[in-house]
């Protein structure tokens, strides 16, 4: 015979769904893939259907879920080794011809990008725009995994070391040290790195990179050189190479990166800032998925450049497979 949840169980599980957002963004800072997050979610609303109608009330519906959820990254995290930016694996930035490349890594090699808005939900007004820039999200990649869950928890979701420690099951003044230890881990990976020097306002920001953007699907080398930092760095996850200088930045898109005249381009806001999606001329007719352009503006010119290749990026950001031509005017 068939049975259903009880009605408590009923009421749980729409509570629960309607978290799915901000479970979403809390998964993607522990895991730093999009994915992997989503996949980590429909994990933990699983197991919470099975285990609704044992839920008893002591706790709230949403610390039993965090719980719940905290548990099966724990489990993921350490059944994997840390991601990393190809800033993090290369000691040297390497020269701007198509062998610097290599062969492209496993994409669990690197933090994956995220669009805003599918990690942070509304009702999360203590979450910062912050808490998922890449240079953040890498930097959480050196702290061990219950480490990292509790200065989440208290540093970017604003919860009571009370309320760690009981869902953590450790004692508050255990919860404490654990975030102090995470604190420092923190400040020394990214002391004196890109990631600490000061940005412009989101609006500043937001003008540069619009600038930047049309520039690139003008393909316009003397604009985007006027946009870059003397000393700006690019990257293309899934290769581990990385460019460093405003020079070879421009000698890679003039040489290997050619190709990418003709690209149409639509604005993103990911990873706490404003970016692009780059569709790259099809000779069948059309754009193609080619990369997803994280850009970290400071000073009022671009520092950084995460190019995130590939279709399954697009797909995983849920963006368009491909853009057709556009009409004639």
């Amino acid at each position: 015979m068939t049975t259903t949840q009880p009605a408590r169980g009923d009421g749980l599980l729409e509570d629960l769904a309607a978290m799915r957002g901000e479970l979403r963004g809390y998964a993607y800072r522990m895991l730093a893939s999009s994915s992997d997050a989503e996949d980590a979610v429909q994990n933990a609303m699983l197991r919470a259907w099975r285990a609704a109608e044992n839920f008893d009330g002591r706790s709230s519906a949403r610390t039993w879920m965090y719980r719940i959820l905290t548990n099966v990254c724990l489990d993921e995290i350490a059944a994997r080794g840390r991601r990393a930016l190809p800033v993090d694996l290369e000691a040297a930035a390497s020269p701007p011809v198509v062998a610097s490349l290599g062969e492209p890594l496993p994409a669990a090699t690197f933090v994956q990008p995220a669009l805003t808005a599918s990690v942070s939900d509304p009702a999360e007004v203590a979450v910062s725009r912050d808490s998922v820039r890449l240079a953040f999200l890498a930097a959480l990649q050196h702290l061990p995994a219950t480490q990292r869950a509790v200065l989440i928890l208290r540093d970017v979701l604003a919860w009571r070391a009370a309320e760690v420690a009981d869902l953590l099951d450790l004692s508050v003044a255990a919860a404490n040290s654990q975030l102090q230890r995470a604190r420092e881990t923190m400040v020394a990976v990214r002391e004196g790195t890109r990631a600490a020097r000061p940005r412009g306002s989101e609006e500043e920001q937001a003008r540069v990179v619009a600038r930047y953007t049309a520039a690139f699907e003008r393909y316009d080398m003397d604009a985007l050189a006027a946009m870059l930092a003397q000393d700006a760095v690019m990257s293309m996850p899934p290769y581990r190479l990385y460019l460093q200088g405003r020079q070879d930045v421009l000698a890679w898109l003039t040489g290997p990166g050619a190709e990418c005249e003709g690209s149409r381009v639509l604005p993103v806001d990911v990873n706490g800032g404003a970016g692009f999606a780059q569709y790259r001329r099809d000779p069948a007719g059309g754009h193609f998925p080619w990369g997803v352009h994280v850009l970290v503006v400071r000073d009022g010119v671009v520092a950084e450049e995460t190019v995130f290749l590939g279709a399954d990026v697009f797909a995983a950001l849920g963006l368009p497979a491909r853009l057709e031509e556009e009409p004639s005017a």
